[in-house]
């Protein structure tokens, strides 16, 4: 994450610290999605109930983020674009608590298949799917840490990608049902995976825009691409300021330190 340091140490400690717990939480709820895809295709019952149980863990981390959030700013008050960024921070939690409940579904729905006993038709569709969205998510944690406008734009291009496929494997799984009624409630159990698996792309796309957001400064929810383009190039160039100053205010600190030696 780069971001300016500040006069006040403790405000740094503190942001840095919502940032840290920002990313942990992303982290578990993305590690929770492949547990979840896991225990389907394994048809491990055992690893579908400790998916669901884990999610206590994810409703914790979202109340102690809040809870640190609002400190952070009764205290701090933050200013332009720090204050983005804590609200980035705090729209971002409930993607990611709603991530974790997703993968809360996909657990349950996978604990019922695996009683069924027989696979499912429909496997191939939910792993390919869940290569896809978990990519989305990860690069959109990525994106969050690195400060990269230019990452989090590439998620929100992917989503267009998920939303076909999805809908392509929901036409495929309609017409096999219609071939083989036999095997009606399985294949209703992996549409609601596949509905949750996109659904997660779907936050994993709002987490980037938040991205594009606080560096930018400006909303980039339901844009188009030209301007959501516009506004990472706006953010490249904030980035490439930032890190101007930051050089020349080096270099003019060196200068001092040098002149201070020669006087010496």
């Amino acid at each position: 994450m780069q971001s300016d340091k500040h006069i006040s140490k403790s405000f740094d400690q503190d942001l840095d610290e919502a940032i840290r717990l920002f990313l942990y939480m992303g982290d578990r709820a993305a590690n929770q999605v492949a547990r979840a895809i896991h225990a389907l295709i394994d048809k491990d019952e055992i690893l579908a109930q400790e998916v669901i149980d884990m999610d206590f863990d994810i409703n914790r981390m979202e109340v102690e983020l809040d809870e640190h959030i609002l400190l952070l700013v009764a205290k701090r008050q933050p200013a332009a674009s720090d204050l983005r960024l804590v609200m980035s921070i705090s729209k971002g939690v409930v993607d990611l608590e709603r991530i974790g409940d997703e993968a809360v579904k996909i657990a349950r729905m996978a604990s019922k298949i695996a009683a069924q006993g027989k696979s499912a038709y429909g496997y191939a569709e939910v792993q390919h799917l869940s290569n896809q969205v978990r990519l989305m998510l990860n690069n959109s944690l990525e994106a969050f840490s690195q400060s990269n406008a230019e990452q989090a734009f590439e998620v929100m291009r992917n989503d267009s990608v998920v939303n076909t496929e999805y809908q392509s494997a929901i036409r495929a799984l309609m017409t096999y049902i219609m071939e083989d009624s036999r095997h009606v409630s399985k294949v209703i159990n992996i549409m609601w995976i596949l509905r949750s698996l996109e659904r997660i792309g779907d936050h994993a796309q709002n987490v980037a825009e938040l991205v594009i957001n606080y560096i930018s400064g400006q909303d980039v929810r339901h844009s188009d691409y030209a301007i959501v383009e516009k506004a990472v190039q706006e953010a490249n160039d904030r980035l490439a300021a930032r890190q101007g100053n930051t050089v020349s205010n080096t270099i003019s600190l060196s200068g001092f330190e040098t002149s201070e030696s020669d006087e010496g």
